[in-house]
């Protein structure tokens, strides 16, 4: 299914909650995924936002509103947002804004901001490498999360150090046509 150019607030929603049941915990990529999807304490929000000026807005908005949120409520945000920041470099820059803003509201060590994109690319590799898809989301997405829920997470998994290379692996075995297989597309 094709969506327009400007998709609706529950087209994004629906395309990233699928991403995330499909590809975040339908893979194990990150085994804390699924309890809180389960739960429903993702919060999903869709923004609005066409300027990095307006998402850095939206964004401190979001990061104190978990703060204060009950995390058997709000345990984690997706804050996606399509209509800004879709060039993966400008989002990558927008990165060090928004560590910032998490300073500014004296929030490092209680909250932390993980990056996904539908063009993510780790240092190093090249664009079309397998193993960028691991932080690859259907929209430009910014996960907030609370350090001490992942704490708690990682102490009950064992093997947490080894996520990543167990990530990258997966995507190796899976290769490109095992990723379109999934059916991620808008």
């Amino acid at each position: 299914m094709s969506l327009p150019a400007t998709p609706s607030a529950e087209q994004v929603i629906a395309a990233t909650r699928a991403w995330v049941d499909k590809a975040v915990i339908g893979l194990n990529l990150c085994p804390f995924a699924k309890s809180v999807q389960i739960k429903g304490q993702i919060r999903y929000v869709a923004s609005p936002a066409e300027t990095p000026e307006q998402l850095a807005e939206e964004l401190a908005r979001e990061l104190l509103l978990l703060r204060t949120a009950a995390p058997e409520e709000i345990d984690t945000t997706l804050l996606v947002h399509p209509g800004v920041l879709t060039d993966f470099y400008d989002y990558n820059d927008f990165l060090g804004l928004a560590d910032a803003i998490l300073a500014e509201l004296d929030l490092e060590g209680e909250l932390q901001i993980a990056s996904f994109h539908p063009d993510y690319q780790f240092a190093g590799t090249a664009p079309d490498a397998i193993e960028n898809y691991t932080n690859r989301s259907p929209y430009p997405t910014l996960h907030l999360i609370r350090e001490a829920s992942l704490d708690k997470a990682v102490s009950a998994f064992p093997d947490a150090a080894g996520i990543f290379e167990k990530n990258m692996e997966t995507m190796r075995r899976l290769g490109l046509a095992g990723w379109q297989a999934l059916k991620l597309d808008k």
